[in-house]
């Protein structure tokens, strides 16, 4: 699996993210579940609608996810 970061992911991992350690521990190990396993039921992993209804999303705490976009229909 390839992740690439979008522009503006640096800006609000900077702001929201980083200068939390607790945080920044939970999105590292959520992210790792995440290449593992897309489907763990830890991540409450789903695909969005609306506007957004090209990309999927995965929880961080109940406030913070991360919201994606395959390619090619899949993962890796």
């Amino acid at each position: 699996m390839r992740i690439d970061y979008h522009q503006n992911f640096s800006k609000h991992y900077k702001k929201r993210i980083a200068n939390n350690p607790s945080l920044n521990a939970r999105f590292t190990e959520r992210l790792i579940l995440f290449e593992s396993n897309p489907q763990n039921p830890l991540l409450r992993n789903h695909r969005l609608v609306g506007k957004k209804e090209n990309y999927w999303s995965f929880s961080i705490t109940g406030d913070i996810r991360v919201v994606y976009r395959l390619e090619n229909n899949r993962l890796g």
